[in-house]
């Protein structure tokens, strides 16, 4: 028989909907404790190492869905002194995003650092095992310091990309101020993806390097920070065309979506399947 507490009747419940989706023949006793809140009796006959693991990695699911938010916001206006709303809101966004996200970019900027769920599982588990009764409030409150300190590591490492969003959009928006005041070179440049973009004139005729340097070399881009050896974003910004037609397989490609950021209504992108001059493609 395991003992265990939960002052909040919505994490109690959340924890009994885990604990049946994880183990369905497991039984418990629920009943209400004056002092203590929901008091559950989990009765697994023989209360085994997997009775802990169901409970624990329960907790864990509650802790996330219930806990782990008013965590991180703590630790952004307590330990970094945000106070904005909206910087909060980001900052925690990119923080969960960091915590939870298994994409390769997540997993870079959280680098070698353990797995944040895998050592909430085992706080809990050691704290079921060493503990009764158990009680998730005291847990969380007492005993997750080792946790709340990587969360201090992660909300950092949140700030820090907060901040490059931050100059990232200033630099965008000064892109875009920069080609209203430009009048347009061209009124419609085609673009297949690459490395580096390859730029197509509305007669189907691709830019040559040398031309690109050239037109580049007649605007001061180094007044908005592009260098003159940028060849992807800089001669768009060069420029300037009425419309930008980009072709590949890719759309969620950063220097696409840098493009796509900047000129806005101006761009559209089709596959390569749809790109006007075919002929180009198969003398590659």
């Amino acid at each position: 028989m395991l003992d265990v507490y939960f002052s909040s009747n919505k994490e109690v419940i959340s924890f009994c909907e885990q604990l049946f989706r994880y183990n369905k023949k497991i039984e418990l006793h629920w009943k209400t404790h004056e002092d203590w809140g929901n008091h559950l009796q989990i009765d697994d006959q023989d209360t085994n190492h997997e009775t802990f693991e169901t409970v624990a990695k329960s907790m864990v699911d509650v802790f996330k869905s219930h806990r782990l938010s008013p965590m991180i916001k703590g630790v952004i206006e307590d330990f970094y002194y945000y106070t904005n709303a909206d910087e909060i809101e980001r900052i925690l966004e990119i923080t969960h995003w960091i915590v939870s996200g298994e994409d390769d970019d997540s997993l870079q900027v959280r680098n070698s650092k353990e797995d944040p769920t895998e050592l909430l599982y085992s706080l809990f588990i050691a704290n079921i095992k060493n503990t009764s009764p158990v009680h998730f409030d005291s847990i969380v409150n007492f005993r997750l310091k080792a946790f709340k300190d990587q969360i201090i590591y992660f909300v950092g490492l949140a700030i820090d990309e907060f901040k490059r969003e931050e100059d990232h959009q200033e630099f965008v928006n000064m892109l875009r101020e920069f080609i209203t005041k430009k009048e347009p070179k061209y009124n419609t440049i085609h673009i297949l993806q690459g490395n580096p973009f390859s730029f197509f004139k509305p007669n189907g005729k691709r830019f040559s390097k040398m031309e690109l340097r050239m037109i580049l070399q007649q605007e001061p881009l180094y007044i908005v920070g592009l260098e003159s050896d940028e060849l992807n974003l800089a001669p768009l910004v060069a420029m300037a065309p009425k419309k930008i037609k980009i072709y590949g397989d890719h759309p969620s490609e950063p220097k696409t979506l840098t493009v796509i950021n900047v000129f806005q209504e101006r761009v559209e992108f089709e596959p390569v399947s749809k790109f006007p001059f075919p002929y180009y493609l198969k003398n590659q």
